[in-house]
């Protein structure tokens, strides 16, 4: 039997609630709605498109792949929706930026603040998403300006350079290693590491060190996010190797950052369109974040 073409925004409601809250219960209290009625969305959805789109595991709800295409397919329709509901004044000019959490949180939200303040005729959309979804993001043109510590070059994008740095050393204020002016791979040996999950590029680099220093740390665990790694030093678990921007821009006062001795060097990029001229006001919040940047030991304008 063919599936119905026609579209429920409800069911579509239903889907992103869901899957940004994982139980049904969650996602009701988001859309004000009953969990009966998110199951039958749902299930309505599934039924609709033919499409197995969550599996139960643990009392959660999984998304599989097709809800994932979905959701992602679905950005643009309630991108329109959040512009239809937007600000009124719509003479204001609009910058959509979109960058990966280590940027976003804490950091860009202070600069975006200040900017407005000085710039309140602007309005500023900020998303939060992984590195390689700011490419896409402004290649598929939903974006025009994005921040991005990976250098993912492709076709139809442009990467301006923003700041450069070297590997750091995170650990507690207290921790033995604190008392040295600089970090070597040897110093890391049988030491509680926290890591960078396997699908940072990142952590092969840093295992290559630590192997040619016939080094072994103690893995205690595995993050997806250097912001979520500083977090856990600060709790105390261990140290972790990381890049210390933006971060030390605001975690300075609660944990130790040292120089890490190696090769591993990063750099921090503005994303743009290559194919159009960069907005005036992308332009004008580029030079801003470099103006108002605040200078640290191991850090550099790039």
């Amino acid at each position: 039997m063919t599936a119905k073409t026609w579209h429920s925004l409800p069911e579509y409601q239903a889907l992103r609630a869901l899957m940004e809250s994982g139980t049904t219960s969650k996602a009701a209290v988001r859309l004000g709605l009953s969990q009966s009625a998110i199951s039958r969305s749902i299930a309505s959805l599934e039924a609709r498109t033919g499409r197995i789109l969550f599996e139960r595991e643990g009392g959660r709800l999984r998304p599989t792949s097709e809800a994932v295409q979905m959701n992602r397919r679905l950005d643009p329709l309630f991108e329109a929706l959040d512009r239809i509901d937007g600000p009124p004044d719509v003479t204001r000019e609009t910058l959509r930026i979109i960058a990966p959490p280590t940027y976003a949180h804490r950091f860009l939200v202070s600069h975006i603040a200040s900017f407005l303040k000085t710039n309140p005729h602007f309005f500023i959309s900020l998303d939060v998403a992984p590195s390689e979804d700011v490419i896409r993001g402004i290649l598929e043109r939903h974006y025009d300006l994005g921040l991005s510590g990976v250098e993912l070059s492709r076709n139809g994008v442009t990467l301006t350079p923003y700041r450069t740095s070297s590997a750091v050393c995170v650990m507690p204020p207290d921790h033995p290693l604190a008392q040295l002016d600089v970090i070597r791979p040897q110093d890391l040996h049988d030491a509680a590491l926290i890591a960078l999950t396997h699908r940072h590029a990142r952590r092969a680099q840093l295992e290559k060190v630590l192997h040619a220093n016939r080094c072994t740390p103690r893995i205690v665990a595995e993050v997806s996010t250097s912001v979520a790694a500083v977090d856990l030093v600060n709790e105390g678990l261990g140290l972790t190797i990381v890049n210390p921007f933006p971060i030390v821009q605001y975690r300075a006062k609660d944990v130790a950052f040292r120089p890490f001795t190696s090769e591993i060097r990063y750099r921090s990029y503005f994303v743009t369109p290559d194919d159009s001229p960069t907005a005036g006001i992308a332009r004008a919040f580029m030079r801003h974040l470099r103006l108002h940047t605040v200078k640290d030991p191991f850090s550099r304008k790039a």
